[in-house]
């Protein structure tokens, strides 16, 4: 049986589906989730938590499948009894814990939040697992303590300290009788008496993955778990003895990388192996097969390593987010490409070879079709004719004369350099402040947009500090508007780094950002690397964001009010984020 273990908070949750992998479940770094339907690779569901901005989804675990009553027929009549009822189960309830300290409960069924399970966490909840037979969900958190939820009360049924750090991964055993928690020491609790039954020591780091690896009873000596932490390339296989002579780790099986994602087939004997897909964080997935019989003294290097690539000249890697096992043991579920719109894909791999690169064409599915050919057409002087590119930037078009006409004496009248643009801003501004008539020239929007883009192409600080030092939003919403495509990432990448000087000049650059998100968010969202593209301002506001509540709990006079301006802005713009 395959065993999906909740996602730590130190990467983006991504979980398939228990029992037929139906539905693949990940937050992307806009704080909502998506499930996903695996067999027609469509959207199934969206759903935005009203904190998702300030209380980010951390962890994500499915529930057991749950029994599903449909009536075949007439349901709003009584049943004949030719009529049958249709059993099945489904994969229903989602877990979700948040940086806020809260758990959500979504169903999928419904298609809505099922409950919300608070005043259990003081900090923000790192891992989630649903008990196996009851009604029962256990939560780690970085307030260093387990709470355990009953979900027919909604509320907290047992609380108690875990460790001296942030409890960062727990796990229940396929008996449901033991927990195992995890910081840097492994701890195995009885749930009866929540007391400790064994400690594990062996990490130098935070523990991020816990799963059993076998369904046997820990009174047997045969009881044995897996574990990863961060920045380490080891996975650790922990036997359970009655004589507790299990200090040390049997098997270590070596990694490319830190583990992201992992999928276990459990061994119910001896003579049964343990079937392992491990997606590291470079993207790589590492197929494992052992026989759990006894100790090993050399790593486990993995039978299969599965490596995916575009189809252009020079290959570039797709990241996998997560990989499932099937009974089959030549089929894996595949997740690959970016959290916002990933590519879901069953497919046979012959594991006997120890290297396999698959190909595929992402940025076909990914990017939007554009069409690029260009058309010239036939005017005369009759026709008033708009040139493509800026507008207001024209540029001399002729019209096709039937004869032969003599080459017109250019006029007095010619371009302006770029020192001239910059002079007439200056001059623009200072007549504004003096109060001078209206007869006075000012710059108009159109030649901000071609300073703009002269600047972020030349990488000039002069013009582009010029351009930014403008205060008058609808100048900078009409700027931003006329900007061709191929400038709106450049620009957000200018912005980005000028963010992260002082405050003063950081409020400055959230109008220009405001802007771009309101004219441009359907281009960068089709970007196929936006999470690459994005990803360093999306971490800024959100710790813009985090600061913002810190900063309204404080009581008295504040004088730093150009830092919380900024902070507020920050807050401000996450609604255009999205």
């Amino acid at each position: 049986m395959a065993v999906d273990g909740g996602s730590t908070s130190l990467h983006l949750p991504c979980v398939f589906s228990p029992k037929a992998r139906q539905y693949l479940a990940l937050c992307a770094q806009d704080g909502k989730l998506r499930v996903w339907n695996t067999d027609s690779k469509t959207l199934h569901q969206e759903y935005v938590p009203s904190a998702h901005l300030s209380a980010t989804c951390m962890c994500i675990a499915w529930g057991p499948c749950r029994t599903i009553l449909s009536l075949m027929e007439g349901p709003q009549r009584k049943k004949r009894k030719s009529e049958t009822v249709g059993v099945e189960k489904k994969a229903d309830l989602l877990a979700m814990g948040t940086a806020a300290g809260t758990v959500l409960i979504y169903s999928t069924v419904k298609g809505s939040l099922h409950c919300t399970l608070d005043e259990g966490h003081s900090g923000g909840v790192n891992c989630v697992q649903w008990h196996p037979l009851d009604s029962l969900l256990y939560s780690g958190s970085d307030d260093t303590n387990i709470v355990e939820w009953d979900l027919q009360t909604g509320k907290a049924r047992s609380k108690w300290k875990a460790d001296r750090a942030a409890v960062t991964s727990v796990c229940v055993s396929p008996d449901g009788k033991l927990l195992l928690s995890a910081g840097q020491i492994i701890k195995m609790w009885d749930l009866n008496t929540k007391e400790i039954y064994r400690k594990f020591t062996g990490h130098s780091t935070a523990v991020t993955t816990l799963c059993f690896a076998t369904t046997r009873p820990p009174d047997s000596n045969s009881l044995y778990f897996l574990s990863g932490a961060a920045h380490d390339r080891l996975l650790s296989v922990w036997q359970v003895r009655e004589d507790g002579k299990d200090k040390n780790s049997l098997v270590s099986f070596t990694l490319t990388d830190e583990p992201r994602h992992i999928d276990i087939i459990t061994s119910n004997s001896k003579e049964e192996a343990v079937r392992l897909a491990v997606v590291c964080k470079d993207g790589q997935l590492h197929f494992f097969e052992h026989f759990l019989n006894g100790p090993c003294k050399k790593p486990l290097s993995p039978s299969c390593t599965v490596l995916m690539s575009d189809t252009k000249e020079s290959p570039m890697p797709i990241p996998l987010l997560a990989a499932a096992l099937t009974t089959d043991p030549r089929t894996v579920v595949l997740a690959y490409g970016n959290h916002l719109q990933p590519m879901m894909e069953k497919v046979e791999i012959n594991t006997a070879e120890r290297h396999v690169c698959l190909t595929r064409d992402v940025q076909t599915s990914l990017s939007l079709s554009m069409d690029t050919t260009v058309k010239t057409p036939i005017v005369d002087t009759k026709c008033r004719v708009l040139v493509p590119g800026l507008p207001g930037h024209q540029a001399p078009v002729k019209g096709t004369s039937q004869g032969s006409e003599k080459r017109k004496k250019q006029t007095a009248t010619k371009e302006m350099s770029i020192e001239e643009r910059l002079c007439e801003i200056n001059l623009s501004t200072a007549s504004t402040a003096k109060g001078a008539p209206k007869g006075t020239a000012s710059l108009q929007t159109d030649n901000f947009a071609v300073l703009l883009v002269q600047g972020l192409e030349s990488n000039d600080a002069n013009i582009l500090n010029e351009v930014f030092q403008t205060r008058k939003e609808m100048v900078v919403r009409k700027t931003v508007a006329r900007l061709p495509l191929s400038a709106v990432l450049p620009l957000v990448n200018e912005l980005t780094n000028r963010l992260q000087g002082h405050p003063f000049t950081a409020v400055l650059m959230v109008r220009w950002l405001k802007a771009v998100l309101m004219h441009h968010t359907s281009y960068l969202v089709s970007l196929p690397d936006l999470v690459s593209q994005l990803g360093v301002l999306y971490h800024m506001i959100e710790s813009r964001v985090r600061m913002f509540h810190k900063l309204t709990k404080l009581h008295g006079k504040l004088f730093s009010h150009t830092y919380c301006s900024f902070n507020i802005s920050y807050y401000k713009i996450n609604n255009y984020f999205i």
